[in-house]
Order: C-alpha cells, then sequence, then structure tokens
C-alpha cells in the first residue's frame, strides 16, 4: 500500500504504525529507509529521504503556514521541499522544518526542531538544531 502511496521508494523499506501523511505522493524513500512509531509528513511539498534513512519516534516533517492573517485565510496550502541525504539518523521527537536540507551521515539529537540546513558528517541537536561536533 505504501508503495502505491508514495511518489517513491526503495526496494526495501519500513514504516512502523501509525503513520500520517497529507497526500504521500509527494514523498521519496530510498532504500533501507525505516521510519519508527507515530511519524507526521505534511508534504504539501516534496519530501526526499536518501538511503539508509533512519526515524526514530513521532518525527514530524512539517509545512509551513503564510505570517499575515489575511493570506492564512485563503486556505492556500504553503511548503518548501525537504531534502535528507543518505545514512542519516533523525532522533526520535525532532521536526524538520519547511526548506530544510540535512547532509549525509548526519546525526540529529532527540527533540531537535531543524530550523535551517544542517551539513554532512556531524552530529547536531538543539533547539534550534545546530552541530555540535563533526562526526569521522
Amino acid at each position: 500500500m505504501i508503495r502505491e502511496l508514495f511518489g517513491s521508494t526503495g526496494e526495501e523499506f519500513g514504516i512502523e504504525p501509525p503513520f500520517y501523511c497529507d497526500y504521500g505522493y509527494n514523498i521519496h524513500v530510498g532504500e533501507e529507509f525505516f521510519a519508527n512509531f507515530d511519524c507526521v509528513f505534511l508534504d504539501v511539498c516534496k519530501i526526499t529521504f536518501g538511503d539508509r534513512v533512519l526515524l526514530g519516534p513521532k518525527v514530524q516533517v512539517t509545512a509551513t503556514h503564510p505570517l499575515h492573517a489575511e493570506k492564512r485565510k485563503t486556505g492556500l496550502e504553503f511548503g518548501k521541499p525537504i531534502y535528507v541525504g543518505n545514512d542519516v539518523w533523525i532522533g526520535g521527537g525532532s521536526i524538520l522544518n519547511p526548506g530544510v536540507t540535512i547532509g549525509d551521515n548526519t546525526v540529529t539529537g532527540s527533540g531537535s526542531v531543524v530550523t535551517r540546513d544542517i551539513p554532512a558528517n556531524v552530529f547536531a541537536a538543539g533547539n534550534p538544531c545546530s552541530v555540535v561536533r563533526q562526526l569521522n
């Protein structure tokens, strides 16, 4: 069923229920992708996960909304693409905000709020999420 719902998938992937998304067709997951329990993907724009990406429980991938009330009243949806590279581990309870990119081989700590791009090969954590140290 997920293969039919998502825009594209690798041959091997896993998603633990419950899982929530808006549309599904904007979600693209690579080989050996895994999402733990209770993840939410608001896929009003393209969301791309590379190969061997692991998501802890309760990870949220979010959309955005206009700042001005008049625009919000129109009911239009707004989003920005989100890209997560290969061999990334997103800690449980993390939130990925619209428009962010997370580089290859990166780990985010649990509960991180990713508001801007995170480079490859780092451990990043916090609210807002920032680089804690390089990973070798």
